[in-house]
């Protein structure tokens, strides 16, 4: 295996994702991939082609759509054979959506849909709704963002395994809609 730059952490714990761009960015299937496979080191086109059985072209696009929505950076660079080989990194571990939008939020859904599709072994999913108080809604909340905070990854070369964590108001009638929102 050739040099790798040592495994850093990303830069921030935690982004907030919230803008149009970054919504955009994350609605593509290889999009997403690429961001669970940056999830432990740096890694260069080359690297993440052969990884993910993708073009290097395809690649290269895709983490210039990341980059620019700034939920990549480029962690390091190194001179190899007369070029430049550039290691990408996430710019933080967990991405939260602060205040999700339709729109936005159904194109990540196709692509974790997508995701799903793909698994090669079968998906937990469960959908549950639940009569909970304010209180109890936000220890839910946050008892699930620890639960996955907390979870100790396991070695390198074991299979990367994607969480989606949602926890939503379900809207009743006469309840104000997202476009009634201040």
């Amino acid at each position: 295996m050739r040099d790798q730059p040592p495994h850093l952490p990303p830069p921030e714990d935690f982004l907030e994702i919230g803008a149009p761009e970054q919504f955009a960015a994350l609605a593509h299937p290889l999009r997403q991939r690429l961001l669970f496979a940056l999830g432990r080191r740096p890694a260069t086109i080359s690297r993440l082609a052969l990884q993910l059985d993708a073009k290097k072209g395809n690649v290269a696009h895709h983490l210039k759509v990341l980059r620019e929505a700034g939920l990549v950076h480029i962690a390091e660079t190194r001179q190899v054979r007369g070029g430049t080989e550039q290691y990408y990194q996430r710019t933080a571990r967990r991405m939260v959506v602060a205040e999700p939008q339709g729109a936005g939020t159904a194109a990540m859904f196709t692509a974790v849909a997508q995701e799903l599709d793909r698994s090669p072994v079968e998906p937990h999913l469960t959908l549950r709704h639940l009569r909970l108080g304010p209180a109890q809604a936000r220890e839910l909340g946050e008892t699930l963002t620890r639960l996955v905070d907390e979870t100790e990854e396991d070695a390198e070369g074991q299979p990367v395994h994607g969480v989606l964590v949602a926890l939503y108001r379900q809207a009743l009638p006469g309840d104000a809609t997202s476009t009634d929102r201040p």
